[in-house]
């Protein structure tokens, strides 16, 4: 089996069980290839380098399986790696939460057994795309958890004017808007009173960030909508968030965000479902 591993550099506390996974990969005859930066903190971590049988520099690999090892951020960065490869990723859980990371550190053992047996499910996660008719946008134009329409820093709320396939839906005046994945909607969606939805379900959720109007609610849209956002401020500039990493618009520009043409495929377990991460990852219904 050809697997492709990407990870943080954070792993002091775990190098040990890392060490086992690469001999356990050996011992299972995998081709492992490597992103560099991970191997080379791995070199200077370990006692001696992981037995890889290639570097990964750029976009040009392929593998059966991608194992993402650290946290949330690890995968979603892994997501980026991987594009429209739609290779299936699965998420080695090193981080704090690791929402989307399905196997923690101390189960690596059983999840290789399940991946090389075939006993795993794989679940295919919608992404967002986005552009622009006005300008180019600086950075890869996909997210798997969310888009985030932001003011600057120090900037009064921004002035967001929204359309759904063409039809206006709202102005909002608030601190920003999300627009969300199924994935996503435990993320930053969450964090503003948004719902959680489940991965399956073929949504985005609408989710205004300190609306400055209490009429305006978080939506459930059909992911097969077009939604068209043109952002106006006080400032000179807004921020858009794509999982994260931040570019920096003029304002009276327009992003138009729908649905990719490619997916993330998520290494599921037989035995996981979503309300078993509801229930461990978010103590949903704890007392």
């Amino acid at each position: 089996m050809r697997i492709a591993v990407f990870g943080n550099t954070y792993q002091e506390q775990h190098l040990d069980k890392l060490l086992q996974l690469f001999e356990r990969l050996s011992l299972r005859n995998a081709r492992v290839e490597m992103e560099r930066s991970f191997y080379d903190y791995l070199c200077r971590m370990l006692p001696a380098p992981p037995k890889v049988n290639g570097i990964i520099t750029g976009e040009d690999f392929n593998a059966a399986i991608a194992l993402s090892i650290g946290g949330d951020g690890t995968f979603l960065r892994t997501a980026q790696r991987v594009g429209s490869k739609e290779i299936p990723v699965l998420g080695i859980n090193t981080g704090h939460l690791g929402y989307l990371a399905d196997v923690k550190v101390d189960e690596m053992d059983a999840g290789l057994d399940n991946l090389f047996n075939g006993e795993f499910r794989v679940e295919n996660r919608t992404m967002i795309e986005v552009t622009s008719p006005e300008i180019m946008i600086d950075c890869w134009p996909y997210a798997l958890n969310e888009v985030a329409i932001l003011k600057q820093d120090t900037a009064s709320m921004i002035n967001m004017k929204a359309s759904i396939d063409g039809a206006g839906l709202a102005d909002y005046r608030a601190d920003g808007l999300i627009i969300s994945t199924p994935t996503g909607s435990t993320g930053y969606n969450l964090s503003v009173g948004g719902p959680i939805v489940a991965p399956s379900a073929p949504v985005w959720v609408i989710s205004p960030v300190a609306a400055h109007s209490l009429t305006m609610r978080p939506l459930v849209v059909s992911d097969d909508s077009v939604v068209s956002v043109t952002t106006l401020s006080r400032t000179s500039s807004y921020r858009v968030s794509l999982d994260g990493r931040s570019v920096t618009l003029p304002v009276n520009t327009t992003i138009v965000m729908k649905r990719a043409p490619f997916v993330t495929k998520v290494v599921q377990r037989l035995d996981h479902r979503f309300v078993d991460t509801l229930r461990s990852k978010l103590l949903w219904g704890a007392g």
